[in-house]
């Protein structure tokens, strides 16, 4: 183990956790409202990334305008799909729903390679500028540590953490938060309470949608775009279950900590090791669920026959 490399893998895998939170938020928000595991969500979050690009270089329409687009398109989508392809899976066995969502991402990857094609982009950058240079204040084997922090890493941390924050007080403040988290304990009895359940299935999809493009614009801003970027997803799975499958603080907890964990690994000294980042996030799975099945912050249902 490098020593000396550690604050700074540490502090860069907590920042690209980010990212992977605003993601996995997503995916709890549609599971809460509707029970359902949206495996078409990485797909979702490429294509919106993808419309991004192309309002913005294609278009050649100024960066803010581009995003805002890309949002309203990719609420639109959400809306589409849980109107044309989920609605009509009412009633149906849960194993039918997931397979939809199955077919689904992949039918959206298919029209992304349709549409985009192959090829890798560059993405507009948001942030430039200088690294950061921060000296810790103490010493690692007689050496001073500087980590060095790119301007895209931390600001792209930053905005997804403002997006956290938003989505928790639209949860806790508002109205329609509050019918969402009504929804979410007991369709039956919101239905009966006089609330659209049909409407707040749709407004989580559209939610998740504009979660999803937010999270792939700040990941694109880093490390490029290409059909690659619908794998990011499978670091928000494990954060999702980690910290628990109906937790909004579960989710970002989750992914943080997944950061710092392939954060720590890259440091490790011999290749193997650093060759074990992509599986760290499900080894730190499946010690988590071992001991507390229901993940870091999941809720203990007991059902009374």
């Amino acid at each position: 183990m490098n020593w000396q490399l550690i604050p700074q893998f540490a502090v860069s895998g907590l920042l690209a956790g980010g990212p992977i939170a605003l993601t996995a938020l997503g995916l709890v928000i549609i599971f809460k409202s509707s029970y359902i595991f949206n495996f078409a969500h990485g797909q979702m979050l490429l294509l919106g990334t993808l419309l991004t690009w192309w309002f913005a270089i294609e278009i050649e329409l100024p960066l803010w305008l581009a995003v805002l687009l890309a949002l309203a398109l990719s609420a639109g989508l959400g809306l589409l799909i849980e109107r044309f392809a989920l609605r009509p899976m009412t009633g149906q066995p849960l194993l039918s729903i997931v397979l939809m969502t199955l077919a689904l991402g992949q039918f959206l990857q298919g029209a992304a390679l349709l549409l985009f094609g192959g090829a890798q982009r560059n993405f507009p950058q948001i942030f430039e500028g200088a690294p950061y240079r921060i000296t810790v204040p103490f010493l690692i084997a007689d050496k001073p540590v500087l980590i060095l922090l790119k301007q895209n890493l931390v600001w792209s941390f930053l905005a997804a953490m403002l997006g956290v924050l938003l989505i928790g007080a639209l949860f806790r403040y508002t109205r329609t938060g509050l019918a969402m988290r009504g929804t979410s304990e007991d369709h039956e009895l919101a239905q009966s309470l006089g609330l659209r359940i049909h409407r707040i299935f749709g407004l989580s999809w559209a939610l998740a949608g504009v979660l999803a493009t937010s999270a792939g614009i700040l990941m694109a801003t880093a490390s490029g775009l290409d059909l690659s970027l619908a794998v990011v997803v499978l670091a928000a799975f494990p954060a999702v279950l980690l910290g628990g499958l109906d937790s909004i603080v579960g989710a970002v907890v989750g992914a943080l900590l997944i950061g710092l964990a392939e954060g720590l690994v890259l440091a490790a000294q011999p290749q193997w090791i650093r060759d074990t980042a992509e599986i760290v996030p499900y080894l730190l799975l499946l010690i988590v669920l071992l001991i507390r099945p229901e993940g870091l912050f999941g809720q203990k249902r007991i059902e009374r026959i």
